[in-house]
């Protein structure tokens, strides 16, 4: 299972299914230390893990995304 780091509040991770969108709360002492918002997390025999490869994709289409917006709005 994929989830983004939807935002941290204090010792609780807010984390976001990529695939059905479902949030849960996950306290932050289970996640890798370098989280933050956006981060993309793989689950995996109870084990969550960077997928900075994914999370790279995901801010690279974003990136993409605003910058066809702005060149539209300009």
């Amino acid at each position: 299972m994929k989830y983004a780091v939807d935002r941290i509040e204090g010792n609780i991770a807010i984390l976001e299914s990529l695939t059905t969108k479902e949030q849960k709360e996950v306290n932050i002492e289970v996640l890798p230390t370098d989280i933050k918002e956006g981060t993309i997390l793989s689950y995996e025999n109870e084990i969550y893990k960077n997928d900075k490869v994914l999370e790279h994709q995901r801010r690279k289409s974003i990136q993409n995304k605003f910058n066809m917006l702005k060149k539209k709005s300009g």
